[in-house]
């Protein structure tokens, strides 16, 4: 179960412009980012803005800020999109939203339940919602629909990206006869909320690190860097236990074949005590101003919850600068303790 993209990241957006250096005495990212903004999406479009969103605290709206800067995302005023409704499957919890241009259109998946109280307020499905404008902060957003999949189960963190030409969606899902709380899936799409084909089962949470608490893979966010897919995800509980991890396959693989895919066998992102920095994890891949590659990820500054994890507020947007091993695989490090940001 998900703490949102959820998360779209190709050979350094090649939809970016060019954007002045930060000058002499401007601010720098400091960590966290945003406070209580877990499940966070950041990215930077083609008009040189930086978009991020993520999940609420009192998970009741889908909100979006924009900045020139990612410094200035600390402080970028927030618009809220949509709120829930009053009834129905979109009255409860609202987790992990992730905005992508499709077509031409802006669309914001999310996860939604009923209100209600009891198990039913975790009948979570994936939706969406559109901006009937070009610019989605000034635009007016609906109710697409509900993300169609082959089985009405729990499912959620979907996130798009276009490889080889082809629009693809990756999520998480209950599947049934399989003895998780979600796993990862993948499939071509033919509409925003439309499959084109049977989806594939990427992976399953088995590992010790991805079944503590629960057994869980979810958040997908994708990284095409060096002639490779990596697809990393987050794995077990919402506390401490959290952790990503990471699958690998060729650029020029099936990525519909599952065996194209090849997973870590350890998570390669996960708690530093000695940093202080407490189950990173729901992860988003964005570049800087100098456009040098950033983790994008949610944290706690502290260890011990009182009660269910989910309802702790302090799970943080947080970034840092990453690097590549000689092989060319990205090598995360540890998450930075609190305090200016600096270069892997």
């Amino acid at each position: 179960m998900t703490d949102p993209s959820r998360r779209l990241f190709l050979a350094g957006a090649a939809a970016i412009v060019a954007a002045p250096a930060i000058g002499k005495g401007a601010a720098a990212p400091r960590n966290p980012l945003v406070r209580r903004r877990a499940d966070a999406q950041v990215f930077r479009h083609g008009d040189g803005w930086y978009y991020m969103t993520g999940s609420v605290p009192e998970y009741d709206r889908l909100v979006l800020r924009r900045s020139r800067t990612i410094a200035g995302l600390s402080t970028a005023p927030e618009k809220v999109l949509w709120r829930h409704l009053s009834t129905g499957p979109l009255s409860g919890f609202i987790w992990a939203p992730e905005l992508h241009l499709i077509d031409g259109r802006w669309i914001m998946y999310f996860a939604a339940g009923p209100s209600g109280g009891g198990e039913d307020v975790f009948r979570i499905r994936t939706h969406a919602v559109v901006c009937d404008g070009p610019d989605p902060m000034t635009g007016k957003w609906s109710v697409l629909g509900q993300l169609r999949t082959p089985w009405d189960t729990f499912n959620l963190d979907s996130t798009s990206f276009v490889h080889r030409g082809t629009r693809y969606l990756a999520w998480a899902q209950r599947e049934p006869g399989i003895d998780t709380n979600s796993n990862l899936y993948i499939a071509p799409l033919a509409t925003p909320l439309t499959l084109a084909a049977k989806p594939t089962r990427l992976t399953v949470p088995t590992l010790p690190w991805e079944v503590r608490g629960f057994k869980v893979a979810e958040a997908p966010a994708i990284l095409a860097r060096n002639g490779r897919l990596f697809m990393t995800y987050s794995a077990s509980a919402t506390d401490a236990r959290y952790c990503m991890g990471m699958l690998t396959a060729r650029d020029d693989a099936d990525v519909m074949d599952p065996a194209a895919w090849t997973k870590s066998p350890v998570p390669v992102f996960a708690t530093s005590t000695a940093h202080a920095i407490y189950g990173p994890g729901h992860n988003s891949f964005t570049v800087d101003e100098r456009g040098r590659d950033l983790l994008v990820y949610h944290a706690r500054d502290y260890e011990k919850i009182d009660g269910d994890p989910l309802f702790d507020p302090n799970r943080h947007t947080r970034v840092q600068h990453f690097r590549y091993r000689a092989d060319g695989t990205p090598d995360f490090g540890a998450p930075a303790a609190n305090g200016p940001i600096g270069t892997a």
